[in-house]
């Protein structure tokens, strides 16, 4: 019996289009100005210090800069540059500069499931802070409320299977009481090898019969 739901964001709960178009080009143009204002932070000073154990101990600011404008053209997935990029996106969205895209059918069945008192949770390999601003600044109000915790990359990668059995053990439940929704193959397969049921989103065409996960078009497709 599923009693738990952890749900990807990016092609499951929300548009690609929306954070390729909109939020990677909105942190990518910012994030120059952003470290240089506020690197001295002690916050930002870690991120910075993080990022340099990867790169080379001997850059100096304005080459990360250079090195994190790489990363974010590669669409790699770095816990510093997504850290850093959540904290660009929030002044973003305070600024009213963008609202978090959710499919209404994620929203209208998060709702219900919540209602229902299914545990919702979200794992992305965006940020918690950045999955936070999302849902709390999304087209439709304040969704925060629905989720009872958020993963990112800190527990692990997403193709990882230990990262699921960790989330497992973070919300307590045998892991085949946890639903695992996403978009990507290979992140369906790690979480199943951790025991967790599985659904594939799959939006941008119709799902196909005998696949190795059950695909579903949207969220009205998953029955618990």
């Amino acid at each position: 019996m599923i009693k738990a739901i952890v749900t990807d964001i990016e092609g499951t709960t929300s548009s690609l289009s929306f954070v390729k178009d909109v939020l990677f080009p909105y942190a990518r143009a910012h994030l120059p100005d952003f470290i240089r204002a506020n690197h001295a932070q002690p916050e930002i000073a870690q991120l910075l210090d993080d990022a340099r154990q990867l790169a080379g101990s001997s850059l100096d600011n304005e080459a990360l800069i250079g090195q994190f404008i790489e990363w974010i053209d590669s669409d790699q997935k770095i816990t510093a540059l997504k850290s850093l990029q959540g904290l660009i996106w929030q002044a973003g969205y305070q600024n009213g500069d963008f609202t978090g895209h959710v499919y209404e059918d994620a929203v209208r069945n998060l709702r219900t499931w919540h209602s229902q008192g299914y545990k919702l949770y979200v794992y992305s390999s965006g940020s918690v802070q950045a999955q936070k601003l999302l849902f709390g600044y999304s087209d439709f109000g304040d969704l925060t409320p629905l989720f009872s915790g958020y993963f990112d990359t800190h527990i692990g990668g997403k193709r990882e299977t230990a990262a699921y059995q960790r989330i497992a053990a973070e919300i307590n439940l045998p892991a085949e009481q946890i639903l695992f929704l996403s978009d990507i193959k290979e992140e369906l397969d790690a979480a199943r090898l951790a025991g967790f049921a599985c659904v594939w989103l799959v939006r941008e065409h119709p799902p196909e019969v005998g696949a190795e996960h059950h695909q579903v078009r949207d969220f009205d497709g998953i029955v618990l």
